[in-house]
């Protein structure tokens, strides 16, 4: 099977990852087991459908929105009663139960594929994933494990270090794709964590309303994003309880610092009109 008459399309965001090393390394990282079942998002010309068929994996969904390529997947792995082809928009069709996520994902998607992947504080998927190994734009993945007080540190790095354990697999330079992009990319992996683990939902709501309220003011301190939720003094009490200085600016709040001042706005005052006001 051949795909050379088709050619990588910019409005998909498609960069065939051709550097077998780093193929190699995304399914180890994937730690495979029999019997699990793996949904790959834009296989592409199935280079690394081909390896994931190779595992132990009880069956493989792969989601194509690239029309063109869907016939020659299809016969490219027609022998394998594993794979299972969807032709469709990742980020609207049903996407097929899975164990795991593995993929090289469109980076023009990257945020709202990762909310379908992984969900919000507020509206985590559920079932988690066991885990998920993308490949991203290394700067998507800087922002995503990066530590407070870094320039990259932002909501979505909360987000994301509150729903799950989030690591670096591997560096993939621009040479390892065809064409090559114009950025830097990563191999990451993310194991959301289990139901029981997960924040209380009203705590949920609560950090996800105050991210959204001292982000988008993120070069303001905390004293000045947060005024009128409560009194003064009593906002400076809360402050100080949850170690919180309200001269801190967002970006310097650990994920757990939100936690604790949600949770004691929400012990304070009603959640909804407190964090909306």
């Amino acid at each position: 099977m051949t795909f050379a008459a088709h050619r990588a399309r910019k409005r998909f965001g498609q960069h065939w990852l051709v550097d077998e090393g780093v193929l190699d390394q995304i399914v180890a990282a994937a730690a495979i087991q029999p019997g699990e079942r793996l949904l790959e998002i834009g296989p592409g010309r199935g280079a690394l459908t081909e390896r994931l068929l190779r595992s132990p994996a009880a069956g493989l969904a792969a989601v194509e929105l690239d029309r063109d390529l869907l016939a020659g997947l299809r016969q490219r792995f027609a022998d394998d009663a594993r794979f299972a082809l969807v032709a469709g928009d990742a980020l609207a069709v049903d996407l097929p139960a899975a164990d795991k996520v593995v993929a090289n994902i469109p980076y023009n998607i990257t945020g709202p594929l990762l909310e379908r992947l992984v969900g919000r504080l507020d509206r985590p998927v559920t079932p988690p994933y066991k885990r998920l190994v993308l490949l991203v734009q290394q700067e998507v993945g800087e922002r995503i494990r990066c530590r407070p007080g870094s320039s990259a540190y932002s909501a979505l790095s909360v987000r994301m270090q509150l729903l799950g354990d989030c690591q670096t697999v591997c560096a993939v330079p621009p040479r390892c794709f065809q064409p090559p992009p114009k950025v830097q990319s990563e191999v990451i992996a993310i194991d959301p964590l289990p139901v029981h683990q997960r924040l209380e939902p009203a705590i949920a709501r609560g950090v996800e309303q105050l991210l959204r309220r001292c982000f988008a003011s993120r070069r303001k301190m905390l004293r000045n994003t947060l005024v009128g939720l409560l009194p003064p003094d009593r906002l400076a009490a809360l402050a100080a309880a949850a170690g919180i200085d309200l001269q801190q600016r967002p970006q310097e709040l650990p994920p757990s610092a939100w936690v604790a001042l949600a949770a004691g706005l929400n012990r304070s005052i009603s959640a909804a009109p407190a964090l909306d006001g």
